[in-house]
């Protein structure tokens, strides 16, 4: 059906949503249909989809990681988007690497009083999901510490560069890429348990906590006072939850849809809607001409 965007999502089905929405004169329906962390149930939800929708997202999955130009397949995102013959299947990729470097600029240029740049000291929870956001805060002046293996392996090792990111990534991801994703980030239930604070002191140290929110939730600690969150995927609960905590600024990187802020797969699954291509066909000119076209523009809003 011309028109529907679905997301299929291994997130918990507790965030499900679905919106109407006209984008360049066109109406779309975007929902959004967690799995619960359910890998085969989700490749079976792509396989009935194939065909029958404009555009399918794959939420709380990659199929690749990148940095520094090198891109690293990962084995469940792949199986994934195989899964789809006919409908193009996106993980929000091609936007983190053009709206998302697009939103830090803003925040740093274009923005009164800057929300980004010199000295401000930044977290960047996982920057290999997002590497065109990491290389856009560096390029920021921010000195950023990339928790990469604190918040997928656990380790208390901040990584505060991107060639000392890019050599581990070189290093480790061939053999972590081969693994189930939900070794690597939280799905299903686990985007339910209550934060686990122990790395808190990277958040205290930092006026700026960037990344994928799920990232950033479960380890957030119960005091943020002051911090902005610069993020994606925030529902109202979840505002209010930064809220209760003390955040002083949300920034979400996509633009709200009836009241939240969907992934950035979501909102690439509509690009390419639009623009009738398979993925593989759109240049990241064509997803800047277009999003200058749509006019989005991050999501700020006071909340302390």
């Amino acid at each position: 059906m011309a028109g529907k965007v679905v997301s299929v999502s291994l997130g918990s089905s507790r965030r499900d949503d679905r919106v109407e929405a006209t984008f360049l004169g066109k109406a779309f329906e975007i929902s959004r249909v967690g799995m619960d962390g359910d890998i085969d149930r989700a490749e079976k939800m792509i396989r009935e989809l194939d065909g029958k929708v404009a555009a399918i997202g794959l939420g709380g999955i990659d199929i690749n990681l990148v940095a520094k130009g090198e891109r690293y397949v990962l084995r469940d995102g792949l199986r994934l988007k195989e899964a789809a013959r006919v409908t193009p299947v996106v993980d929000g990729g091609g936007l983190k690497d053009t709206l998302e470097r697009e939103a830090v600029r803003h925040l740093a240029a274009r923005v009164t009083p800057p929300l980004l740049g010199p000295p401000t000291p930044v977290l960047m929870v996982c920057a290999l999901d997002r590497f065109g956001m990491a290389e856009a805060l560096v390029e920021a002046g921010c000195p950023v510490v990339f928790g990469d293996l604190i918040f997928t392996m656990g380790m208390s090792y901040p990584i505060r560069s991107l060639e000392e990111l890019a050599g581990l990534a070189k290093r480790l991801l061939p053999e972590m890429a081969k693994l189930p994703f939900n070794l690597l980030y939280p799905t299903g239930k686990e985007q339910e348990k209550p934060s686990d604070d122990r790395f808190s002191a990277y958040f205290q140290e930092a006026t700026v906590v960037a990344g994928d929110y799920h990232y950033i939730r479960k380890y957030l600690p119960p005091e943020i006072t002051g911090k902005t969150i610069l993020t994606q995927t925030i529902t109202a609960a979840d505002v209010e939850d930064l809220r209760r905590r003390g955040a002083a600024w949300l920034v979400t990187t996509t633009p709200a849809l009836g009241g939240r802020s969907y992934a950035t797969n979501v909102m690439e699954a509509l690009l390419v809607a639009i623009l009738g291509k398979q993925p593989e066909e759109i240049a990241a000119d064509d997803y800047f001409f277009l999003l200058r076209q749509l006019g989005f523009v991050p999501r700020i809003e006071k909340l302390n």
